[in-house]
């Protein structure tokens, strides 16, 4: 497995000059992010991920975390990389400094968590959930909570998991059985079982809070009847320490196709009287209160589509400049040559390379609206950036991590058979990736949720406002001289009415057909997806430009930038009008097949 190096100039290059973080880092509250900081933060973050963090990849998916007794014990390593992430702070980097956060922008943290996933996907997880509980209980959890809970968990000292799925209820929230009963002293006592819950279980902190869905006896029927429960490990004590074991345990880890050393537990609530739990906010709101954790996790889990397809891509890269096979065409009469100066290589090495940075350019801005969303001075300017922020978020989470399953699945091919050998680790890559499009909502309900929540709830409205800054950045484009600037123009403009188009028939169909709509949303978001990247491609490919003119400038970095943009836009923005045909009659087949003759 070859050793993991964070993209930090492309990183560095991203905030700058596509997200803006000068202006990010000027908004109220965000003073702390003076350039200085923000580089340096950046290269310690990268230290950290290449030298602690990377090296447990290999040793967690060999050793996988292991329940004995009770007890759930994580992969050698793991305990010590979490305590020199805890103590290095960097779990407080995004939250409020009133529970000792340390009030920087959420798009920096991203960029240290895109280490964390690419270093290690299954102990990134752990963080991860961390940071979507963090966000609920800030949002909608009581001054007492916030107190006795917030400032452990923005430590890191403890962590957060979110509790939902049940056996019989997958995404279908409204079958949960979890049930909850009211307690004389004003708490509740949560009875049932919750699976796949990552780090339900595990030995790096000394508790766990478990935020749980669960339906009180006279609760509404469906998902307007679920409450939300704070349910620790272990109960405070009248200090606000960790005292009494709360009646939950952990009954089995599953066995998984990857993400091995990321334990996803069991869990059991209240075999012996009732597990002790805290209603957050009023009863039978809970589901709404969730979404905040979920769409969280959801930018997050977009964010890991990205970092896997980082890892693979520079896996494959150093394995394709050392790989010698094969004669070079332009010559003929010579022996084998590196494999990456093959054309096909080449392509799949380009096409891994431009969908990594795309992937980040789309996570990075999402984050950086977020920002804007939080800490804007005009409520305008934050009701705008919130809308731009839900109308992106199914579409981070869905196009991101189904990029990252592909450009691991390329990065097997570029090992050709030593991509099937586990010893390479371009496997491992590929079956980690495996799971981002199936959890925190499948990408078929992300791409509902864009079709019938985000586009056809406003008449497109959201994402007419995004394409309306889509055709600014292609006036830029015309304007400048020169090939590469024409090339990414052309295809951006028919990339930009084919997205038009097919958002013009999903809001009009959605409504008075909405299983025609439903049967073309995976493909919609899709074309959604590559469009919005694309743009931002281009947005990169104009800084390059520029940058460019600076005497001192990186010129193979820029030039690199440019023709990865350009690359892009002309070997996958072409797929966008094959996505129109399929959005706008695929659904016929789909509708009219025979359920028998499956």
């Amino acid at each position: 497995m070859i050793p993991y190096a964070a993209p930090v100039k492309d990183m560095r290059f991203v905030l700058a000059n596509v997200v803006g973080f000068d202006r990010i880092a000027a908004l109220p509250g965000y003073e702390a992010a003076a350039p200085d900081l923000v580089d340096a933060a950046l290269d310690e973050a990268a230290k950290l991920a290449a030298e602690v963090v990377a090296p447990l990849n290999r040793i967690g998916d060999i050793q996988g975390s292991v329940l004995e007794n009770g007890v759930v014990r994580t992969p050698d390593g793991f305990r010590d990389a979490y305590r020199r992430y805890v103590d290095g702070g960097w779990n407080s980097v995004p939250f409020e400094p009133d529970y000792g956060g340390q009030g920087l922008p959420w798009v920096l943290a991203t960029a240290f968590h895109e280490m964390w996933q690419s270093a290690c996907m299954s102990f990134s997880l752990c963080p991860l959930l961390n940071l979507g509980a963090v966000e609920l209980l800030t949002a909608h959890g009581s001054e007492e909570q916030k107190l006795a809970y917030l400032p452990k968990m923005i430590s890191g000292e403890w962590t957060g998991t979110m509790n939902l799925t049940e056996p019989q209820a997958g995404s279908d929230l409204a079958q949960i059985r979890a049930r909850a009963e009211r307690a004389s002293d004003g708490t509740y006592r949560i009875f049932g079982q919750k699976i796949y819950i990552s780090f339900g279980e595990h030995d790096l902190t000394d508790n766990i809070v478990h935020l749980v869905l669960a339906r009180l006896p006279d609760a509404p029927a469906g998902v307007k009847g679920i409450s939300l429960f704070v349910v620790p490990k272990l109960l405070l004590d009248g200090e606000g320490r960790p005292g009494a074991r709360n009646d939950l345990r952990c009954v089995s880890l599953e066995h998984k196709l990857g993400i091995n050393a990321s334990p996803t537990a069991v869990m059991a609530y209240g075999d012996s009287g009732g597990a002790v739990g805290y209603l957050v906010g009023e009863e039978n709101r809970g589901l709404e209160y969730m979404f905040t954790m979920m769409n969280n996790a959801r930018l997050n889990v977009g964010l890991q589509g990205v970092s896997i397809a980082e890892r693979a891509y520079q896996q494959a890269r150093d394995y394709a400049r050392g790989r010698v096979q094969s004669k070079d065409l332009a010559e003929p009469k010579g022996g084998p040559v590196p494999i990456i100066r093959h054309p096909d290589v080449r392509r799949m090495l380009l096409s891994m390379r431009s969908r990594a940075e795309a992937g980040r350019t789309l996570s990075y801005y999402a984050l950086a609206c977020l920002d804007v969303s939080k800490r804007a001075v005009d409520a305008e300017s934050r009701r705008a950036a919130q809308s731009r922020v839900d109308l992106l978020t199914p579409v981070v989470k869905a196009w991101c991590t189904d990029m990252g399953v592909e450009v691991a699945s390329t990065g097997v091919q570029v090992h050709g058979g030593m991509g099937f050998i586990e010893e390479t680790g371009a496997a491992q890559y590929y079956r980690d990736a495996r799971i981002s499009p199936i959890y925190e909502g499948t990408n078929g309900i992300q791409s509902n949720d864009l079709v019938f929540r985000k586009v056809a709830r406003d008449e497109g409205a959201a994402a007419r406002a995004l394409m309306a800054e889509m055709r600014g950045t292609l006036d830029a484009l015309r304007a400048r001289p020169g090939d590469d600037a024409a090339a990414i123009a052309d295809r951006l403009e028919a990339a930009l009415a084919t997205l038009d188009a097919a958002t013009g028939w999903v809001a009009a169909t959605a409504g008075p057909d909405p299983r025609a709509a439903a049967a073309g949303a995976v493909p919609y978001a899709r074309l959604f997806g590559t469009v919005s990247a694309a743009w931002l491609m281009a947005r990169s490919a104009l800084a390059a430009q520029d940058a460019l003119r600076v005497p001192a400038a990186d010129h193979a970095f820029l030039d690199a930038k440019i023709a990865s943009a350009r690359f892009f836009c002309e070997h996958h923005l072409p797929e966008v009008e094959g996505l129109l045909a399929t959005v706008r009659d695929g659904w016929r087949t789909v509708l009219a097949f025979p359920e028998e003759s499956f």
